[in-house]
């Protein structure tokens, strides 16, 4: 990935690596987190979002069978609310 914040941006060079063109893409995930080339954060929330919706059908699924509240808040510790806290390290020094 090619990072450019130019005002008007330059086709890219090609880059080459030990004699082999290296790929150039829009996004890549690193550490949990997708990077986008222009720097946004759309697509990392909505994965994040989407991640934290399937999760969510599970925790409706245990209000059904009427557990405990303090399991269900177990789980939502545990499952829900580390996915959504997975990359807070990077969005908290935004802030």
């Amino acid at each position: 990935m090619v990072v450019d914040l130019r005002k008007y941006a330059a086709p890219p060079s090609p880059l080459t690596l030990c004699d082999s063109p290296v790929n150039t893409v829009d996004s890549f995930r690193f550490l949990g987190s997708i990077i986008t080339q222009d720097l946004k954060w759309e697509l990392n929330i909505s994965s994040i979002t989407k991640k934290a919706q399937q999760r969510m059908f599970f925790l409706r699924h245990l209000k059904k069978f009427t557990l405990p509240k303090t399991i269900m808040v177990h789980f939502n510790t545990a499952i829900i609310e580390y996915i959504q806290c997975s990359s807070i390290t990077v969005w908290y020094s935004v802030a």
